[in-house]
């Protein structure tokens, strides 16, 4: 503890206080900057985050999208089979006739040799079983017998058993406690016309303990059959595809059904209206940015200033401090009139988005929009009804990109934006990096690291100066102590305190 004016009666203390704030003003200076650096620097990844978020979604709903070949479809009896699209850019239309469902065998046991009613968690040891193999023979999705072996331990349940089996083979197991029977059935419809589809054999006496050999009850199965505009196909499941269309077969009754398909208009034109709302939010947020107001009087508050502030006149204040953080950036205009360059051009082949309805506003004031698009519902949906795979192309054809000396290129317009948007992310993130990076790897995090440098040389150097006030005051306390000390013994020699 130190304490002053003992002698002098001069408040030490304040003295060297007030001294020091004019000290710690250049240090006061770099802390605001630190934060303004700081605040810039939240900025940066608060854009990037949405950048990110906008290329992720162009190239989710726009690029790799099936949802441009959503197909509204129809049958004469969508009791007996339904039809989706499944990867499709065309339209199908036609008959079906199914002149069979795909059945899968079935395969029933002798009660288990513990009996009826005995629990699932029954061990292999319990059963008395000494083999370690089963061996599953079942038919497979081309027809064809294939074995499977499942090993078994002495401490596997029945539950296990089955699990196995189901996992390991191309059969499903369960374990029925009640009658003391396992049942199973091919995991793929199908005959074997050399005999049956599931056959069960194993080396000691798995299969009898469990009952899977001898007088088992079996069901043959069988592949659908089904014509489609002429052709009669089979298959082993009652899910089928057929020219990029899955049709899911209900009911076998041998009569031509019509089908047909066509384009969800909705579907797509939804899909491009949010492609538009998603980059008309991009570049207003984008716009206010480079455009917001400075307030070069509002400087980051230090932790005294807060103290004699209410939250609400801190909030303000930090409102008007951080505006402008980011105003006139390079790379944000620069991404900005890209975007705008980018959509501006054609599709080899394709056209433009002007050709299907899409384009920046007319008039007077349309400047003020900042190069946002909107859109012509019933254009667009006049393109999307005549040729759907042209207006998918006119977004997400690949290809060539657009040459400096030409406005048309080979990419679609969300190509296009994409290459931008994630151009523009690497050059923010060498800027901002991320919250995982290491200061060293990026610009501002570099900058920051010198400024905590210098402040904390800063620090030490302040630390030094007031030692050294207190020193010069404690040697003007010492000099003045013993000045009243000498007044004292000469005013007794004097006889001055008679």
């Amino acid at each position: 503890m130190k304490i002053g004016g003992l002698a002098s009666g001069i408040d030490t203390d304040s003295i060297i206080n007030d001294l020091m704030k004019v000290q710690r003003i250049p240090l006061t200076k770099v802390t605001q900057k630190k934060q303004t650096l700081q605040w810039q620097l939240d900025s940066y990844r608060n854009v990037n985050r949405k950048v990110k978020e906008f290329s992720d979604n162009i190239f989710n709903n726009m690029v790799l999208s099936t949802k441009f070949n959503a197909k509204i479809t129809e049958s004469s009896a969508p009791n007996d089979v339904s039809i989706k699209n499944k990867n499709s850019t065309s339209d199908f239309s036609g008959t079906i006739k199914i002149e069979q469902l795909a059945k899968n065998s079935t395969l029933q046991s002798r009660v288990i040799d513990a009996g009826a009613g005995k629990p699932a968690t029954t061990t292999m040891a319990d059963l008395g079983v000494t083999g370690t193999t089963l061996k599953i023979s079942a038919i497979n999705e081309n027809g064809v017998m294939q074995d499977k072996d499942v090993t078994i331990a002495s401490t596997d349940t029945i539950q296990n058993v089955m699990d196995k089996i189901t996992k390991q083979t191309g059969v499903n197991a369960f374990y029925d406690t009640n009658s003391g029977k396992i049942a199973m059935s091919t995991k793929h419809g199908g005959a074997n016309v050399t005999g049956s589809e599931i056959v069960v054999t194993s080396a000691g006496d798995v299969a009898n303990k469990l009952g899977l050999d001898g007088e088992v009850v079996t069901n043959k199965g069988q592949k659908a059959v089904y014509t489609v505009n002429g052709l009669k196909m089979e298959s082993s499941k009652n899910v089928v595809e057929v020219n990029g269309f899955e049709f899911t077969l209900k009911a076998a009754n041998n009569k031509d059904i019509n089908f047909s398909t066509k384009p969800d208009t909705e579907a797509v034109f939804e899909n491009i209206v949010k492609f538009v709302d998603d980059y008309n939010k991009l570049v207003d947020e984008l716009n206010s940015l480079v455009k917001e107001k400075t307030y070069r009087d509002f400087k980051p508050l230090s932790s005294e200033e807060k103290a004699e502030m209410s939250d609400k006149e801190i909030e303000l204040w930090e409102e008007k401090a951080k505006s402008g953080l980011l105003k006139n950036d390079p790379v944000i205009s620069g991404m900005i009139s890209q975007m705008r360059s980018a959509l501006m051009g054609s599709v080899k082949d394709q056209g433009s988005l002007k050709d299907i309805g899409i384009a920046t506003p007319s008039g007077q004031y349309a400047w003020q929009d900042n190069g946002k698009l909107v859109v012509n519902e019933i254009k667009l949906k006049e393109a999307i009804n005549n040729d759907p795979d042209k207006v998918q192309k006119l977004f997400a054809q690949s290809g060539t990109a657009v040459s400096a000396d030409s406005t048309t290129g080979e990419q679609g317009f969300a190509v296009r934006l994409r290459a931008i948007a994630e151009s523009s992310y690497k050059e923010i993130h060498k800027r901002a990096g991320s919250a995982s990076s290491t200061e060293d790897s990026f610009t501002l995090g570099r900058n920051l690291k010198e400024m905590n440098k210098q402040m904390d040389k800063f620090q030490d150097r302040l630390k030094v100066v007031e030692a050294r006030y207190w020193k010069q005051f404690s040697a003007m306390e010492n000099a003045i102590q013993r000045a009243n000390a000498q007044s004292a013994n000469l005013m007794n020699a004097l006889g001055g305190g008679a």
